[in-house]
């Protein structure tokens, strides 16, 4: 939500009154359920049973981690998987999902998934490459951290993140019916003003 706000704020130069809110829902939505439920779910809860050297590997010096080969080969599994598995088969395609329920105009979970799906596939070379650029990094601090500081380590990474997304991705299209009601109404305008 304030990743969003920042965003259309600083970024876009909206003042407060053009925010759109309906588009901030998006990160409200999306936020809570999924970074704020899941997601914390996932990384602490999974992860353990997964990669089970986790929380032992956390607990190390630097230089202790840097000799315990079973720890460094978890953490690299974790950073594949975060990259291979977690952000482009189910972040992204969630984002993208959620997005259409609060910003679509069906209320049908049908028609939310194949939108999101549809505009995930359109956009999946640039958010995978923009993925990878930031989380790949990211993900080899995160997984090397205590296991205490690392979803707020994410979560500070994931602020910028979320901006990046809100920038590229947070706006809503309008649909056609939206459009042509926006164009006849700059019409009316210009023949009042004339």
């Amino acid at each position: 939500m304030a990743a969003d706000l920042m965003t259309q704020v600083l970024a876009e130069g909206k003042s407060f009154d053009e925010i759109d809110w309906k588009r901030n829902g998006i990160f409200v939505v999306f936020g809570f359920a999924y970074l704020g439920g899941f997601q914390y779910w996932l990384m602490v809860n999974k992860y353990r049973q997964w990669f089970p050297t986790m929380d032992r590997f956390a607990k190390l010096s630097f230089m202790n981690k840097l000799k315990d080969t079973a720890g460094l080969l978890d953490a690299a599994k974790m950073v594949i998987f975060d990259l291979v598995v977690h952000l482009p088969m189910m972040y992204f395609p969630t984002y993208y999902v959620v997005k259409e329920l609060v910003s679509g105009t069906s209320w049908n979970p049908l028609e939310w998934a194949k939108d999101g799906v549809t505009k995930y596939s359109n956009n999946l070379s640039d958010d995978l490459s923009a993925m990878i650029k930031l989380w790949g990094p990211s993900d080899c601090i995160q997984f090397i951290l205590p296991v205490h500081i690392r979803l707020p380590f994410r979560h500070f990474v994931s602020f910028f993140w979320t901006a990046y997304v809100s920038f590229t991705r947070g706006s809503i299209e309008k649909t056609q019916e939206e459009q042509t009601t926006t164009q006849i109404m700059e019409q009316v305008v210009e023949v009042k003003q004339a």
